[in-house]
C-alpha cells in the first residue's frame, strides 16, 4: 500500500534536508497532482521538518545501527503520521511499507514495518519525557534567543493559523475573528481559495505581524511610495489599497511573476518595476519607503519549518551586510521629510536593531518611534526605543503571530 501524499511527502523532506532547497521551491517543483495530494504532503512534510529532533528522539531506541538516509525519511513520515496528525497505525505503517517498496528499498521494509509497529504500540506515551522545543531548534538558534527562546519555540510547534488582510469595504469570510491590529484570523488548515471573496480578490493572506510594517508606515492617498523587495505584493496590496502612487521594486523574475498575479487577482494598481534595489535609481523622489528587507526568516518558522534546517549561523553577516546596503538605498530614495519603515522577519538580533542604529549614524535619517496606539494589542512587543519586535509567543490564546522587527526613520 502506498498513496500519492506520502510519496509527495518524501520528495519534499529529501529537496530540504538532503538537497537544501525551500520547501516552498520543492513544493513547486513536485509533478502534476490533485491539489488535495499537495496540500496534504505538505501539511505532512511541515509536520516532520517541525518536530524533527522530537520524530528522531522516539525512532532512536528502536534502531540497533543509522539506516539510510531515504530510510529514516520514511520513518520519520511514518511517526509523524502516528504521533502529530492522527493517522489510523494501519494505516500509517502500511503506507510506509509501501513507500519503501515503490522507491527500492524493499530490504529494509521489515525494519520499517517493526518500527513502525512499536511507535503505534506506544502511542502518545512515545512523547513523555521528552523536550520537545529543545529537541526541534537548532542550537544556534536557541542560543541567539536567549530568555524567549523556549517562549519562541514551543509556539513554534504549532501549526500557525491564516490571517487575512481586507481590502478596504470588503466583508471578512465566515468563520474568522478580528485581531486588534486589523487582521482576520482563521483556524490553521482553512483553505483560502475556498473562502468566499477569494477569486474577487476581497482579501489577501498575511500573517498579522507581516501586515504591520505597511499599516506602521501609514501611506497617504496620492503619496508615492516605494516598496523595496516587494515580492510576492501583501505589503504593496496594503499601500496601494490606502490609495497610495506604489512602485514596487523586485529583482527575482520568479517572485515578480507572483506580484504581478497577486496584484491581478485583488485589483490593485502598482508600477512594477524589475531591478536591484540597491542600484535602482527613479527620477524623482518618495514620500516614503518600505523596506520589508530579505533576512534569514527565522520569525517566520511555524510556516517554512524548512527554515530552521537551512539557515546556518554564518547567513547572519552576510544578510546584514545586505540590509545595510538596502538602507543606504532606500534612504537616497526619500525626499527630505520622508519616511522610512524598516522591516525583517527574523528573530535573529543582529538583523533588527543594530540595523536601524548603524543606519541613523551614518545616514541623514532621525528616528521616528512607533507609540502604542499605532500598534493596537501589541504594547508588549514595543522596545524601549519605540520599535516593534513580535515573536510567535504573543498573543498564545489566539495563535501567536510570526516573529518581525520593525522601525521607522524621517529623512532630514
Amino acid at each position: 500500500m502506498s498513496d500519492a501524499t506520502r510519496g509527495a511527502a518524501f520528495d519534499l523532506l529529501g529537496a530540504v534536508l538532503d538537497r537544501h532547497r525551500t520547501l516552498e521551491a520543492a513544493l513547486d517543483a513536485l509533478p502534476p497532482a490533485a491539489a488535495r495530494d499537495r496540500a496534504a504532503a505538505h501539511r505532512l512534510a511541515a509536520a516532520v521538518l517541525r518536530r524533527l529532533g522530537t520524530l528522531d528522539a522516539v525512532l532512536e531506541p528502536y534502531l540497533a545501527k543509522a539506516p539510510p538516509v531515504p530510510v529514516r525519511h520514511i520513518l520519520r513520515l511514518g511517526a509523524a503520521g502516528l504521533l502529530l496528525l492522527d493517522t489510523p497505525p494501519h494505516a500509517a505503517v502500511a503506507t510506509a511499507v509501501g513507500l519503501a517498496r515503490a522507491r527500492g528499498l524493499a530490504p529494509f521494509c521489515k525494519l520499517i514495518n517493526a518500527v513502525l509497529r512499536r511507535v503505534a504500540a506506544a502511542g502518545p506515551a512515545a512523547l513523555e519525557g521528552l523536550d520537545g522545543p529543545r529537541l526541534d531548534t537548532p542550537a544556534w538558534l536557541w542560543s541567539a534567543w536567549g530568555a524567549d527562546a523556549r517562549a519562541i519555540a514551543e509556539a513554534q510547534q504549532r501549526e500557525a493559523p491564516l490571517d487575512l488582510t481586507l481590502r478596504p469595504g470588503a466583508a471578512a469570510p465566515p468563520g474568522g475573528i478580528a485581531l486588534p491590529t486589523g487582521s482576520w484570523r482563521y483556524p490553521a488548515g482553512t483553505r483560502v481559495a475556498e473562502l468566499p471573496g477569494f477569486a474577487e480578490g476581497d482579501f489577501w493572506v498575511q500573517d498579522a505581524a507581516a501586515a504591520m510594517p505597511a499599516r506602521l508606515l501609514a501611506a497617504r492617498p496620492g503619496e508615492r511610495v516605494a516598496d523595496l523587495c516587494a515580492a510576492p505584493g501583501g505589503k504593496t496590496a496594503q499601500l496601494a489599497a490606502a490609495g497610495a502612487k506604489v512602485v514596487a521594486v523586485e529583482q527575482n523574475p520568479y517572485r515578480l511573476a507572483r506580484l504581478r498575479g497577486n496584484l491581478a487577482r485583488m485589483h490593485l494598481a502598482a508600477e512594477i518595476v524589475q531591478a536591484d534595489a540597491t542600484a535602482w535609481r527613479p527620477p524623482v523622489p518618495f514620500d516614503a519607503v518600505l523596506l520589508d528587507a530579505p533576512c534569514s526568516a527565522t520569525g517566520t518558522i511555524r510556516r517554512h519549518p524548512d527554515v530552521a534546517h537551512l539557515k546556518r549561523p554564518a547567513d547572519i553577516a552576510a544578510l546584514a551586510g545586505g540590509q545595510d546596503r538596502l538602507l543606504d538605498a532606500a534612504c537616497a530614495l526619500l525626499r527630505p521629510g520622508g519616511r522610512l519603515v524598516y522591516a525583517v522577519c527574523s528573530l535573529q538580533p543582529e538583523e533588527g536593531a543594530p540595523r536601524i542604529a548603524a543606519a541613523l549614524a551614518r545616514l541623514p535619517l532621525r528616528a521616528a518611534p512607533f507609540t502604542a496606539a499605532e500598534a493596537p494589542g501589541l504594547a508588549a512587543a514595543l522596545t524601549a526605543d519605540g520599535w516593534l519586535r513580535t515573536t510567535p509567543a504573543l498573543w498564545p490564546e489566539t495563535g501567536g503571530m510570526d516573529g518581525f522587527f520593525v522601525a521607522r526613520a524621517i529623512r532630514d
